[in-house]
């Protein structure tokens, strides 16, 4: 399906992932309306209409995915980015924090989902969605409950759409980063060797950039006979074992660079 032509509809575009993903949108000839909570995108000469939006509020996505289906003459496309991190550990984690990040990753992802896929459902021309995960919904990361159980009910809610929407010509998929170099990874830096950490646990080294992300997400919204897949972007460093044996074969393991 080519983008060039295509309208699309990008959740927390204004910045990160998303932001980049409206760039690389934009260079490929796609319409793009970009809701977000902020007014970052306000002033994108990549964005065609920037709509504020919460997406976790039911009334402001079902009026801000019509204003968007209006300004571009229709959806052909979705990017579900927006998402929201946190940390607090069981014992410790208040009903609040919890309502707060699965409200807007999971409910929100829910909420935008159904309003784009009924708006391509009712043009009957078919259409691709990406919801942004995490692999963090298929890792086990202490503090970060609320976060992971969020990013893995919205795999499971891609998986379902999948097969729902399929027989209206709509492909739904979930792209998985891994540590990426945004605002919400930054938050990070009061943790002492952290990001060195995680570069050295990524396979292909470092830590991801938000274009190389969006490059995936885009890439997916493109491929004609993928759906209900969920695709790690994440450089490999979910690959990472703690009870890998070759970690403890000092100096140079066997197949090792020497």
């Amino acid at each position: 399906m080519e983008l060039s032509g295509a309208a699309v509809v990008v959740t927390g575009g204004a910045s990160g992932i998303g932001r980049a993903v409206v760039r690389q949108l934009s260079d490929a000839g796609a319409s793009v309306a970009v809701l977000d909570r902020s007014d970052g995108a306000d002033d994108d000469e990549d964005v065609d209409v920037a709509i504020r939006c919460d997406i976790s509020d039911e009334a402001a996505v079902v009026e801000a995915v019509r204003q968007a289906h209006d300004a571009l003459g229709g959806l052909t496309h979705a990017v579900l980015n927006a998402g929201v991190g946190g940390f607090g550990t069981l014992l410790d984690l208040e009903a609040a924090e919890w309502d707060r990040v699965v409200d807007t990753n999971l409910r929100g992802t829910f909420l935008c989902l159904r309003e784009v896929a009924r708006a391509m459902v009712g043009a009957g021309r078919g259409g691709s969605i990406v919801a942004v995960t995490s692999i963090s919904g298929f890792l086990a990361d202490r503090g970060m409950a609320h976060y992971s159980v969020s990013k893995a009910a919205v795999a499971e809610l891609v998986r379902v759409a999948a097969r729902e929407l399929g027989p209206f010509g709509i492909r739904v998929n979930g792209i998985a980063p891994g540590t990426t170099d945004t605002p919400m990874f930054a938050s990070t830096a009061v943790l002492p060797g952290y990001a060195a950490r995680v570069a050295e646990r990524t396979a292909l080294g470092g830590v991801g950039s938000p274009e190389s992300v969006a490059q995936a997400i885009v890439s997916l919204l493109e491929m004609p006979w993928v759906t209900g897949q969920i695709v790690a972007a994440d450089g490999g460093v979910s690959l990472w074992s703690p009870i890998d044996p070759v970690e403890s074969m000092a100096p140079n393991p066997p197949g090792g660079p020497q």
